[in-house]
C-alpha cells in the first residue's frame, strides 16, 4: 500500500514538471501540499464574473415579470431620445405596465456619454429613490445607468471617487446597489455583462471610466429582434467594438466637428466602434511580431487566403485584409477623414497614456514614440 502511494506521488510530481506552468490554465496550484513545483510560492485563482444572460427572440417581454419577482416597486427606465420612440422601449414599457410595475422614464442619455451627462442621470436617479433600474439601448445607455445606480446608492460620494486612476481615485465600491436589468439594442459593446462604465472626461478631453464588478447588471436580456431597428452605420460601428481595445479613447474624446453618419445627435460624435477600428490596421501591423500565427489566423477568419503566406508578413496581411473589409463597409478613410491632422498627434498620444487598463492588454508594449507612429500611420487607411 505504501509503495502504491509512493508511485502515485512520484507520477504526480512528474506530471507537474512536464505540465504547463501558466497560472490561468494549469492545475499545479491546486494539488496537495508538498507537491508544488520547487520555488513556487505564489498562489493563483481564476474566476469568471459576468452577469446572468437570457437570450431569445422576444425575451424583452419578460422584463416586467423579472422585476416583479425582484420585488421592485419603483423602477427607473433609462434610454436615449431616439430609442424612446422605437419598439424596443415600447416593448419594455408594455411589459412593466402589464406587470403593474411603477416606473419613470429618463430618455436624456447622451450617445457617447460625458461626465456631465452621467451627472445629469445621477441626479435624476437620486431624486427618484428607485429600487431597480432598466437600461434599454447601446453601451452608452447601459453605462449611464450603471453610473446612476452606483452614485444614487452612494449619494455622499464625490464623482471622481470611483473613476479609474489616474484620472479619478479608483476607490473600491463597498455599498450595495439596486438590481439593474440591461436590454441591449446593439451588438458589440458587451456592456450588459461587464462592471465597466465608460465616459468622456470633458476637462481632459479623454475617455475614462468606472470599473467594478459591483456595477454589473443583474440580468442581461439579449433580444435579437432589437437589432432590426438599428441604422446600417450603427450596426457596423457597434460590431467594430469587439475587434480591438486602447487608442480609441482620445479619438472620441478630442472630436472637433465630425458627426458620424446615420447618428441623429446634436453634438460632434465619433462612435466608439469607429474610433477603435480606424487604428486597427496600424495596431495589428505593430503587434504581429509578438504572435504572427494568431494574426494570420485572424486574417484568414476575415477572408484572406493565407495558405502561401510567409509568417513574417502576418502584420501587413492582416492590415490589408482589414482595409478591404473596412473599405467595403464604407468606413471613413482614416483619422484625417474625421477631422484630425498630424498636429493633433501629441494630444492623441497624451490621451492614450492614461488608458493602461486596456493598452496593457496588447501583446507588445508601446512607448510614446510608438503611439505617435501608430496615430500617424492611421491618418489615411486606403
Amino acid at each position: 500500500m505504501a509503495a502504491t502511494r509512493s508511485r502515485v506521488a512520484h507520477l504526480i510530481k512528474q506530471l507537474q514538471r512536464a505540465a504547463c506552468q501558466c497560472p490561468t490554465h494549469c492545475h499545479t496550484h491546486y494539488q496537495a501540499p508538498g507537491l508544488s513545483p520547487p520555488g513556487k510560492t505564489t498562489e493563483y485563482a481564476f474566476e469568471m464574473a459576468v452577469s446572468n444572460i437570457r437570450y431569445g427572440a422576444g425575451v424583452t417581454k419578460e422584463v416586467g415579470m423579472d422585476l416583479q419577482n425582484m420585488g421592485a416597486k419603483n423602477v427607473c427606465l433609462m434610454t436615449d431620445k431616439n430609442l424612446s420612440k422605437l419598439p424596443p422601449v415600447q416593448t419594455v414599457m408594455d411589459s412593466l405596465t402589464k406587470n403593474s410595475i411603477n416606473f419613470k422614464v429618463y430618455d436624456n442619455v447622451r450617445v457617447e456619454p460625458t461626465d456631465g451627462s452621467f451627472m445629469e442621470a445621477i441626479e435624476f436617479a437620486k431624486k427618484g429613490a428607485f429600487d431597480a433600474y432598466v437600461a434599454v439601448g447601446g453601451g452608452s445607455t447601459m453605462d449611464t445607468c450603471k453610473a446612476a445606480n452606483l452614485y444614487a446608492s452612494s449619494p455622499h460620494s464625490d464623482f471622481l471617487d470611483y473613476v479609474n486612476a489616474p484620472i479619478g481615485k479608483g476607490k473600491p465600491v463597498s455599498v450595495p446597489l439596486k438590481p439593474l436589468i440591461a436590454v441591449p439594442t446593439t451588438s458589440g459593446t458587451g456592456s450588459e455583462t461587464t462592471g465597466v462604465a465608460i465616459f468622456d472626461y470633458e476637462d481632459l478631453k479623454v475617455k475614462t471610466g468606472i470599473a467594478s464588478r459591483a456595477i454589473k447588471p443583474t440580468l442581461g436580456l439579449i433580444d435579437p429582434l432589437h437589432t432590426l431597428h438599428m441604422p446600417n452605420r450603427v450596426v457596423a460601428n457597434s460590431g467594430f467594438d469587439v475587434l480591438c481595445h486602447g487608442m480609441s479613447y482620445p479619438i472620441s474624446g478630442l472630436v472637433k466637428t465630425y458627426k458620424a453618419k446615420e447618428y441623429d445627435v446634436d453634438h460632434p460624435l465619433v462612435p466608439h466602434g469607429l474610433s477603435v477600428v480606424l487604428t486597427s490596421p496600424a495596431v495589428f501591423t505593430f503587434t504581429a511580431q509578438m504572435s504572427p500565427e494568431r494574426h494570420l489566423r485572424s486574417a484568414e477568419i476575415l477572408g484572406a487566403d493565407t495558405h502561401t503566406a510567409r509568417i513574417s508578413d502576418a502584420g501587413p496581411i492582416l492590415a490589408d485584409t482589414l482595409r478591404k473589409f473596412l473599405f467595403g463597409l464604407d468606413v471613413d478613410d482614416g483619422l484625417a477623414a474625421i477631422g484630425y491632422s498630424k498636429t493633433d498627434i501629441p494630444a492623441l498620444v497624451k490621451g492614450t497614456l492614461p488608458q493602461e487598463r486596456v493598452t496593457k492588454l496588447a501583446p507588445r508594449p508601446q512607448s510614446e514614440e510608438d503611439l505617435s507612429a501608430l496615430f500617424e500611420a492611421s491618418m489615411k487607411l486606403y
